[in-house]
């Protein structure tokens, strides 16, 4: 059964922006089921992983239905910044979108207008599933999304990290997702927990926090939560659906083997 304690999905924005402990994970599976299932395990959003998995309209139009279903605010990691895109997945009931390699103040502004009704660029229709199917009228679909988009932005470029004060300074945008893959990738790194990668990290968190927006981090748990949570981090996802389905698969086989012995 679905917990019904948990805030409402629609509130994730007001739970994201106010610094409250929300917990997600991604989804790399393109159906409805792994939605479902975390939802009803109790996460408070999944991400839509249209970056790295094969998404097409129709299946984020499905996983996004059922993560209505199971009351988790579904968020979509779109590939790039493209308005069309970003249109596109809001259209389908996105909660939120979490943009790939925002580099610059500018490349921020940008985001948000095309994410944005008043004061942005967003193309108008009420009658996809953010307006309800046309229940919505023009100004209560403007009111009831530009209130509930959440605009996160991916810091995971070494650019975005120097000039990380001007971004977080964008009005709009709620706050920013700390890449530290990608990061450590570009930095060439040994591993995210280089030192390097470390005060990258630290640098983000201090300017987000700075500015009143709030920070999401991928973190596996334990003493690196802890650490992130110190720093400022109140958005964590963990893992995805792929990696849980793997891990409790690799368990359940290796405690069948161990009979063998």
């Amino acid at each position: 059964m679905f917990d019904m304690s948990r805030p409402e999905a629609t509130a994730f924005r007001s739970r994201f922006a106010g610094n409250e402990l929300v917990v997600g994970t991604f989804i790399k599976t393109p159906s409805g089921h792994a939605t479902e299932i975390l939802g009803d395990v109790g996460f408070d959003f999944v991400v839509v992983d249209q970056e790295h998995a094969p998404f097409g309209r129709v299946e984020i139009d499905q996983v996004l239905l059922a993560a209505r279903a199971a009351n988790t605010a579904g968020i979509v990691r779109v590939p790039s910044a493209d308005p069309t895109g970003l249109l596109s997945v809001l259209d389908c009931g996105a909660m939120g979108v979490l943009v790939p390699h925002v580099t610059s103040q500018n490349m921020a502004r940008d985001l948000v207008a095309a994410c944005r009704y008043r004061g942005g660029k967003r193309g108008f229709s009420n009658s996809p599933r953010a307006g309800g199917y046309g229940r919505l009228g023009i100004w209560d679909h403007v009111e009831v999304n530009d209130a509930q988009t959440t605009i996160i932005a991916m810091i995971e470029d070494p650019e975005a990290v120097d000039g990380i004060e001007a971004i977080v300074d964008v009005d709009g945008l709620d706050g920013v997702f700390i890449g530290r893959g990608d990061l450590t990738v570009a930095y060439q790194a040994d591993s995210p927990a280089a030192p390097e990668i470390s005060a990258a990290t630290e640098k983000i968190t201090a300017a987000a926090r700075t500015a009143g927006k709030a920070v999401c981090a991928m973190t596996g748990g334990g003493d690196d939560a802890e650490w992130l949570k110190g720093l400022g981090v109140t958005a964590m996802i963990v893992a995805s659906d792929q990696s849980f389905m793997r891990q409790a698969a690799a368990k359940s086989l290796q405690e069948i083997h161990a009979l063998r012995t």
